[in-house]
């Protein structure tokens, strides 16, 4: 892997290395959701939802769209789930 590829990789892994943004990951991985319901499931204030989204959908790991007044978000790459899964069974092994 080349320096510049790393660097992008490095930049995804950042993007979903939080406690809320997994659980965002976890929420979206079935169904794509607006933000108020994310929010709701996640319990947080909107504003710091909205910027965890943002975040995550600059990096591509997420993408939305606009209906009327709301906006959706689903994963955008689905190989993010798959690297997630990799991480939690991982750690499921080393706490057995």
């Amino acid at each position: 892997m080349d320096q510049k590829a790393a660097e992008h990789v490095a930049e995804v892994m950042k993007a979903v290395a939080h406690p809320v943004r997994l659980q965002i990951i976890e929420l979206l991985e079935t169904k794509e959701m607006c933000v108020g319901d994310i929010v709701k499931a996640v319990g947080g204030k909107q504003a710091i939802t909205s910027q965890q989204l943002n975040m995550m959908r600059d990096k591509g790991v997420l993408s939305s769209r606009r209906d009327g007044a709301k906006v959706y978000y689903r994963i955008e790459n689905k190989n993010i789930i798959k690297l997630l899964r990799c991480i939690n069974d991982h750690c499921e092994s080393k706490r057995r």
